[in-house]
C-alpha cells in the first residue's frame, strides 16, 4: 500500500494542521526524526541537572521552615518554602505546556514527538514526592529524546542510570546482603529495578527469565545510586561481591559499573526484547491486533540492526500492513487534545503562557476527566493501549464538553466549520461529519462537532 500522508500525520504524527503540510514522505518523517531537533531548539526544556528549582532548594526551604517552627522566622520560612513549592508547580505546568505546543508546530506531522510520548510511556516514571513533580519532563527530554533515532541500548542505559528512575524505583535502597555496607549497617536487597527491567523494558512479562534472574540482576545492580547534590554515582560499598548470571550470561564482578553496562547492553540486543518491542511498537502505532507479518518485520530489523531505533522506524513506515486504513487505534485523551490543538493551530504561546487557573480550567482537569491526568501514570507499565480503557461514558462526555467548550476560549476567532473539517479528518471526510458541521447552529458548535465526531477520535 502506498505512503499516505494524511493517514501518516494521523497516525504516526500528532494530527494534521491548517497551517503545516502534511508529511511529504516516509523518507521526509525519518530524516526530520534522525535529523536536528529544531522543535526543542524553539521551545526548549531544560534538562534534569538545569531544572529550577533544584531538590536541593526544595529540600533546604523545607528544612529550613521545619527548622523555623515557632521561632520569630518561622513566617518568613513557611513563605519561603511555599515560594519553592509554587516554583515547581508553575515548571511543571511549563514543560506541560511546552509538551503540547511541541507536538503542534513539529514538521512533518510530528513523528518524533509521537516516539517520544511511546517512548516516555515505556519507561514510566512518576513522582513519589512534592519535590520531583517538576522533574519528570526534564528526565524524558535528557534520557529519551536524544536516543529517539539512535540505538536502544543507549536508550536503555541513560534511562536506568537517570536519578528519577533510579529514586522512582527506590534503587538507592538496595544493598548487597553480602557487602561491605550490610555487615556494617545492615539492609537488603530491593528488587524493583531489576524486575521491571526484565518484565517492561526489555524481554517483556512472557520472556525467558525467572525469579532467580530477578535476584542476580538485582544483585548486580546494587551500588547504583544517586544523590540530589550528585545525581546519579557509585558505591562500590554496596554492592553484591562476586559475579552474577542473568538469561544465562555472567557477568564478572569488575570493574562494576561497566559490569551493569554489559549487562544492559546484552538485555537490550537480547532476541526476546526485540520480540516484546516489536509487538508493542505495532499495538501503539497500528493496531490493538497488528499484523504478525508486521511484528515480524519490526522484530528481524531490530535484530539486524543491533537494536537501531531509526531502521526499526524505517521499518514501521515501510511495512504495507502499517497503512491498512481498516486498522484505527483510539487517540487516548493527550494525544486527542494534542491533535486538536494541532489542527486548531492554537499559539504556543497561548499554551505556555497560560495562567494557573486558566491552565487547570482547559487542560489539566479536563484531560483528568477524560481519564488520563498528565505524567500520573496508573504504574510501572504506563497507560493502557486498548480502546476500551478510553471510550468510557465519562471519558467521552469529557472529550465532548471539552470540543464544545475549549476552542472558543483558546481562539480570538474561529475556523469555518465547512472548512474545519477537512482540515482536522482530511479532504476525504465521512459525509455524516461534513453535514453535521454544515448544519450546526453557531461557530462553536460546528468545531466542537467535528473533535467530538468518531473520525476525530480515532489514529
Amino acid at each position: 500500500m502506498p505512503f499516505d500522508p494524511i493517514l501518516a500525520a494521523i497516525r504516526f504524527g500528532t494530527g494534521l494542521s491548517p497551517v503545516l503540510p502534511p508529511p511529504g514522505s516516509a523518507k521526509a518523517m525519518l530524516a526530520q526524526l534522525t535529523g536536528r531537533d529544531d522543535v526543542a531548539r524553539q521551545l526548549p526544556i531544560a534538562p534534569f541537572t538545569e531544572a529550577r528549582p533544584t531538590l536541593n532548594q526544595l529540600r533546604d526551604a523545607k528544612r529550613a521552615a521545619r527548622t523555623a517552627a515557632g521561632t520569630a522566622q518561622a513566617g518568613a520560612a513557611r513563605d519561603a518554602a511555599r515560594a519553592r513549592n509554587l516554583e515547581a508547580v508553575t515548571t511543571r505546568q511549563r514543560h506541560f505546556a511546552t509538551t503540547l505546543a511541541r507536538g503542534v508546530i513539529a514538521p512533518e506531522g510530528g513523528l518524533r514527538e509521537r516516539m517520544l510520548t511511546f517512548w516516555a510511556d515505556h519507561f514510566t516514571v512518576t513522582s513519589r514526592s512534592g519535590n520531583t513533580v517538576h522533574l519528570i519532563t526534564p528526565f524524558v527530554e535528557e534520557a529519551i529524546r536524544p536516543h529517539l533515532g539512535g540505538r536502544f541500548g543507549d536508550m536503555l542505559l541513560a534511562v536506568t542510570t537517570h536519578p528519577m528512575m533510579l529514586a522512582y524505583l527506590d534503587q538507592s535502597r538496595s544493598i548487597g546482603p553480602n557487602s561491605a555496607a550490610a555487615r556494617r549497617d545492615g539492609g537488603g536487597l530491593n528488587e524493583n529495578l531489576a524486575r521491571e527491567l526484565l518484565e517492561l523494558h526489555t524481554v517483556g512479562v512472557d520472556g525467558p527469565y525467572d525469579q532467580t534472574d530477578v535476584r542476580q540482576l538485582a544483585e548486580l545492580l546494587t551500588g547504583l545510586s544517586w544523590t540530589p547534590e550528585r545525581g546519579m554515582e557509585y558505591r562500590p560499598t554496596h554492592a553484591e561481591p562476586g559475579a552474577e548470571t542473568v538469561l544465562g550470561t555472567t557477568f564478572a564482578e569488575a570493574p562494576r559499573f561497566d559490569t551493569i553496562r554489559s549487562a544492559l547492553q546484552m538485555l537490550a540486543t537480547h532476541p526476546a526484547t526485540a520480540a516484546h518491542l516489536a509487538r508493542k511498537l505495532a499495538v501503539h502505532f497500528v493496531s490493538d491486533d497488528p499484523d504478525p507479518d508486521l511484528v515480524a518485520a519490526l522484530e528481524a530489523q531490530f535484530l539486524d540492526t543491533g537494536g537501531d531505533l531509526a531502521a526499526v522506524t524505517a521499518a514501521l513506515l515501510d511495512h504495507p500492513a502499517s497503512w491498512a486504513p481498516e486498522a484505527r487505534k483510539v487517540k487516548p485523551p493527550l494525544g486527542y487534545m494534542q491533535s486538536a490543538l494541532r489542527a486548531l493551530a492554537v499559539p504556543p504561546e497561548m499554551l505556555i503562557e497560560a495562567d494557573r487557573q486558566t491552565w487547570r480550567r482547559l487542560i489539566e482537569r479536563p484531560l483528568r476527566v477524560m481519564g488520563q491526568t498528565w505524567e500520573r501514570a496508573p504504574g510501572p507499565d504506563g497507560w493502557p493501549e486498548a480502546a476500551g480503557a478510553w471510550i468510557t461514558p465519562q471519558g467521552m462526555a469529557g472529550r465532548i464538553d471539552w470540543a464544545m467548550r475549549a476552542p472558543t476560549e483558546l481562539l480570538a476567532a474561529l475556523p469555518d466549520p465547512r472548512d474545519f473539517v477537512m482540515t482536522a479528518l482530511g479532504p476525504e471526510p465521512p459525509e455524516a461529519v461534513v453535514f453535521a458541521a454544515r448544519a450546526a447552529e453557531s461557530l462553536p458548535e460546528g468545531i466542537g462537532v467535528i473533535l467530538a465526531s468518531a473520525a476525530f477520535q480515532r489514529r
